[in-house]
């Protein structure tokens, strides 16, 4: 699944496409994703022009004279920049046309993301209004984990997955910065101090940004707006390691089942 970094990488690589340029049609093709695309949504569209490219945790935010749509890649979806006479692909579900004769498509074979219309106050769409801060925002701090954590006897890699707690810190980047903060990935977040929280917000950020500078991560399915995969994976301390050795110590990378998810870690250099 495209996480934050995939999400960030998608947006900043389309903006320069679309910002700025006039609608001329928006075209559905398969209405069906996880939830139905509304059958009025090219009228928000076309005949405007796309006034920003934003985003708020895995969600973006495309906005047009009358408002803003929510799109989401799901499990398996990419947006790409193409050509208008380009042949769709199998699995294209919507595209949108612009005036310079290029278009922007949806991609996604497993029908698991979304494009919904939010409106002229799309922060308040029940779909992001109870999200958490952005972790590369200064409203992201270890003291803010650490009061949140109080009471709380989940794993702390579940607990920074929550996304009322903390957005887009995906499986992936979860185990990647509790490694880099020497935090095991089963402790009850309840029992992590406040230093060592500090420290995990730090290493949140940390490898938020190197993915983000390498493209996100592709293991399946993930490309970015120009159809280039993310390198972020080549990097990978723990993720998908196990039985690997550990880049600190020598010990083995083990691999743990964390609420229905693979964890990857070193069990001598996390506690």
């Amino acid at each position: 699944m495209p996480e934050l970094p995939e999400v960030e990488t998608t947006r900043a690589g389309l903006t320069e496409h679309v910002v700025g340029y006039q609608v001329s049609k928006l075209v559905v093709h398969q209405p069906s994703l996880r939830w139905m695309i509304p059958a009025d949504m090219p009228s928000y569209f076309e005949g405007g022009k796309i006034l920003s490219l934003d985003r708020r945790g895995k969600y973006l935010l495309l906005a047009s004279d009358l408002g803003t749509a929510l799109i989401h890649l799901g499990m398996s979806g990419s947006l790409r920049i193409a050509p208008q006479k380009e042949p769709l692909r199998t699995h294209d579900h919507w595209q949108m046309l612009f005036e310079n004769n290029t278009c922007l498509r949806y991609h996604d074979p497993r029908r698991f993301g979304a494009f919904l219309w939010a409106g002229s106050k799309p922060f308040e769409h029940k779909l992001i209004a109870s999200l958490g801060p952005e972790p590369l925002s200064e409203n992201f701090t270890g003291e803010g984990l650490y009061k949140m954590s109080r009471g709380r006897s989940l794993a702390v890699k579940n607990f920074i997955m929550d996304s009322k707690v903390v957005v887009g810190v995906g499986n992936i980047y979860a185990s990647e910065a509790l490694f880099a903060s020497g935090i095991h990935p089963n402790r009850p977040a309840g029992k992590v101090s406040k230093a060592r929280y500090e420290i995990l917000a730090a290493e949140i950020k940390i490898v938020l940004a190197k993915a983000i500078e390498s493209g996100g991560s592709t293991l399946r399915d993930y490309v970015n707006g120009s159809g280039s995969p993310g390198y972020f994976q080549q990097q990978l301390a723990v993720y998908g390691r196990e039985g690997g050795s550990c880049n600190n110590c020598d010990a083995d990378i083990k691999q743990i089942r964390i609420g229905q998810r693979s964890s990857f870690f070193c069990g001598k250099c996390q506690r």
